[in-house]
């Protein structure tokens, strides 16, 4: 018999890890190493045991699946079971294996599996591409941000960020407290925050609109905006201040 493909199931609910792992048992080819109850066990669960596939679960107490997945060191294929059908379920099954809307039938998660074991075969020892799996769809505004730093994990609501800087492929967050470091791009940002709340102002920054003290002119048709408290300046490009003529109607 071939080797067997190792699983691990994140899902906060019980009822529905115990039914996907009794479909499961009907699959000689998948073995279940692992269940979790939340993200942040999943986390560790993956890090520590590298398994070959991963049942998520969406919404789920303390880390969500799409934020645990911008944690993860080590990448292997997902199938996603929800109950929630607005996750742009079309746009993410490229990316993952299968999106399965609970309740799911034991034929339709076999489908899914098959398309895994496939794919696991065929790339064993190779990173799933499942990067875009952590960007939300381009409707949804984030509510907070995951940042890994060392150990720890921290979650930081949008509602405490002041503003953001590019470093290349990286974003320096800043809150009133300290700064962390995210990889994820400005456009991202960008397009998953509410524009009534974050401006872009430059290339390199963007700027929460209830932290802008002062707009004041910098040289020949150039600006700079001082943020309250501490009196950060930062540059504004022109369209930048197009843009904050358009949210501050000025």
């Amino acid at each position: 018999m071939s080797e067997k493909i190792r699983a691990i199931i994140i899902d906060d609910e019980l009822m529905a890890r115990n039914l996907l792992r009794s479909y499961l048992k009907d699959n000689e080819q998948v073995e279940v190493i692992q269940e979790c109850e939340n993200g942040f066990d999943g986390l560790k669960a993956i890090n520590d045991m590298k398994p070959d596939l991963v049942f998520l679960d969406v919404q789920m107490p303390k880390l969500t699946g799409f934020e645990m997945l911008e944690l993860l060191e080590y990448r292997p294929e997902i199938i996603f079971t929800t109950a929630y059908n607005q996750f742009a379920i079309k746009a993410f099954e490229q990316h993952a294996i299968d999106y399965l809307l609970k309740p799911f039938p034991k034929d339709r998660l076999f489908v899914a599996l098959d398309r895994a074991i496939e794919k696991i075969k065929g790339n064993k020892g190779g990173d799933a591409p499942i990067d875009k799996l952590t960007e939300a769809p381009e409707t949804d505004y984030i509510e907070r941000v995951v940042v890994k730093d060392k150990s720890k994990i921290h979650i930081i609501p949008v509602q405490q960020i002041r503003y953001f800087e590019s470093l290349d492929d990286y974003v320096m967050i800043y809150t009133k407290e300290r700064r962390f470091i995210k990889q994820k791009t400005m456009k991202f940002f960008e397009n998953h925050l509410n524009p009534s709340e974050f401006i872009r102002i430059h290339r390199s920054y963007i700027v929460k609109v209830e932290e802008i003290a002062e707009i004041q002119q910098y040289e020949k048709e150039s600006h700079i905006v001082i943020l309250k408290n501490d009196h950060t300046k930062l540059k504004v490009s022109k369209t930048g201040y197009k843009n904050l003529k358009g949210v501050l109607n000025f």
